[in-house]
């Protein structure tokens, strides 16, 4: 019983090293890479800034109020985490093309832990996107209800990371090359990110459309996110928690099964 204890928190700790060390490397990786951390701010900056001006100038919403910064702001920061956790599966398609995948899968430990430190890794540089973004956005007038909501907001874009980073290393691991990897991420995110009530509210929807938009998983990021900075949702709080965590656990485990399956 005692060697069977003993061997089993060594593969707790040898699965725990991995994914520490995957994570680390792509931490180091978002640190050195300053056009990647400068580009990924600069677009969604652009998006609060002109088009919540623009948006504030020239659209009233049905049910009355104007779809200002302070409404922009949840959904721009989903944005960002959404094109930055899904692109997260790209650094699997560079080291299979560079061999340096085939050398992480010599490792002996299961190929889970090597993909879940990837998304854990993923997650962190895309909720360090987002904390950035709601930062800038407070300072340049967004109010939010409080410092509690922007705490727990984090936790929000968890969540979202957590899923959006599942599917990307689950279709990394499918494509082969980044050519077509490219053209299924930017035909997966215009939809996701149109459909998700960013740009508008949810009720104001026509109830064909309210279908796609609740069979969106980041609709439950945005609402979420609108709930905890700015104090309104138009789906309850719990449900957005929930729909996130199961989205989040499936996306997960079907990446690190296809990270399983795939062939370097």
């Amino acid at each position: 019983m005692a060697n069977h204890a003993s061997v089993f928190s060594e593969n707790i700790v040898i699965a725990l090293n991995t994914v520490y060390t995957m994570w680390l490397r792509e931490m180091l990786r978002f640190k050195r890479s300053k056009s990647r951390i400068i580009g990924s701010l600069a677009t969604p900056l652009f998006f609060l800034v002109i088009l919540g001006t623009a948006f504030n100038s020239s659209f009233q919403m049905r049910s009355g109020g104007q779809t200002d910064i302070g409404f922009l702001a949840p959904g721009i920061i989903g944005m960002a985490i959404l094109f930055s956790s899904l692109m997260g599966g790209v650094s699997i398609i560079w080291d299979r093309e560079f061999g340096f995948l085939k050398e992480i899968l010599i490792a002996p430990v299961p190929r889970f832990f090597v993909a879940l430190g990837r998304a854990l890794g993923g997650v962190t540089t895309a909720m360090i996107q987002g904390t950035l973004i709601m930062l800038v956005a407070f300072a340049i007038g967004v109010e939010y209800q409080s410092c509690l909501g922007m705490a727990a907001s984090v936790g929000v874009m968890l969540l979202i990371g957590l899923g959006f980073i599942g599917l990307g290393i689950a279709l990394a691991s499918y494509v082969e090359s980044h050519e077509g990897f490219q053209m299924i991420m930017t035909f997966i995110t215009m939809p996701v990110l149109l459909l998700s009530g960013a740009f508008f509210r949810i009720s104001d929807l026509p109830s064909w459309l309210k279908t796609l938009v609740y069979l969106d998983p980041l609709t439950y990021g945005i609402m979420a996110l609108r709930y905890t900075l700015m104090g309104e949702t138009e789906i309850p709080i719990h449900i957005c928690i929930a729909v996130l965590f199961l989205f989040a656990a499936a996306t997960i485990g079907l990446g690190g099964y296809m990270f399983q399956k795939a062939k370097v």
